[in-house]
């Protein structure tokens, strides 16, 4: 049984438009609103806030239990989706209402926040200070209903807004350094590295968790955040792991993959982009349907009664 304990997290990263995605469909978030907040007039306009006369700036108000995703996970991916060493703005968007801020509901917020932020300084990833602010959270004014859920209603124009805004590009050079992948290949085994960091595929019948019937939880070899349970997985006799859907929608990306003279949807992790396999519309149809046929290259299983040990006890309730 999940707590139904809940807190609220406000981040300003720029567009609000780019700053949906990253968090929703994970395990923890409730909900996820695009809106206005940091300024001194009421109830402001898109258009109001747009002039940068109202002080305020576009921001997202997540609503998540913190025993199931904790604030530090969501101040992490808060980091990887912005430039924090620009003051003026995020990427094409200039302004004070496209700055980036953490807006602490309490003090235990404030204090993780302000941690992340030296952590993230000493990493030496950026060459320049980290200016984002960490201020109170003041009062929160919902977008109007044409900004919320702007990337699903409008797809196509939201994917050429990131690539064409410079965000995309951005965020791939900084949190994939020459250091990064030195790091990994070092880590990974060759055939993990060939299937993550290569877009290869390891043979059937002959991987670690093609067979594999024990109950648990298969998180991302690179990055360690979890991607598919035991639950939902099926015997498709393929001779890798097949899956019917992963943990939640929001930390897989699916692209068109015309490789090898064919026309197949490619599976990659969002957090490490990595390249876990493929997915097929052969899956059972009690299921839904769909086959997510992975690499067991890219996976790392984690037993059901080592969850807590290694530091995944809040997926415990998915096996009670």
């Amino acid at each position: 049984m999940l707590s139904t304990k809940t807190e609220l997290a406000t981040f300003a990263g720029g567009c609000f438009w780019c700053m949906v995605s990253p968090f929703e469909e994970r395990p923890g978030i409730v909900s996820i609103v695009s809106g206005y907040t940091g300024g001194h007039t009421t109830n402001p306009t898109y258009q109001e806030v747009c002039t940068d006369t109202t002080g305020h700036a576009e921001a997202v108000q997540i609503t998540f239990e913190p025993d199931v995703f904790p604030y530090e996970e969501l101040l992490e991916l808060f980091w990887q989706q912005i430039d924090p060493t620009d003051a003026g703005g995020q990427f094409c968007d200039r302004g004070s209402s496209y700055r980036t801020a953490i807006f602490y509901h309490t003090e235990a917020q404030r204090q993780a926040a302000e941690a992340s932020k030296r952590q993230l300084q000493e990493s030496g990833r950026f060459d320049r200070p980290i200016v984002t602010p960490i201020e109170p959270a003041g009062t929160f004014y919902p977008a109007e209903e044409y900004h919320q859920d702007y990337h699903k209603k409008n797809p196509l124009r939201y994917k050429m807004y990131r690539r064409g805004s410079g965000r995309d590009d951005f965020l791939k050079t900084h949190w994939s350094t020459d250091q990064d992948k030195a790091d990994l290949l070092e880590r990974l085994t060759p055939m993990q590295w060939k299937v993550t960091q290569e877009n290869g595929t390891e043979p059937a019948f002959r991987n670690e968790y093609w067979d594999n019937h024990r109950e648990g939880l298969y998180v991302d070899i690179v990055s360690g955040e979890p991607l598919f349970s035991s639950r939902d997985k099926f015997d498709s006799a393929c001779g890798w792991p097949s899956f019917s859907k992963p943990l939640s929608g929001g930390i897989i990306e699916e692209k068109q993959d015309y490789s090898h003279f064919m026309i197949r949807t490619e599976v990659r992790s969002r957090k490490a982009d990595s390249h876990l396999g493929h997915v097929f519309n052969d899956g059972p149809r009690e299921l839904g349907g769909l086959r997510y046929c992975i690499n067991s290259a890219a996976l790392r299983f984690i037993p059901k009664e080592d969850l807590e040990r290694e530091g995944y006890g809040r997926y415990k309730s998915l096996f009670e």
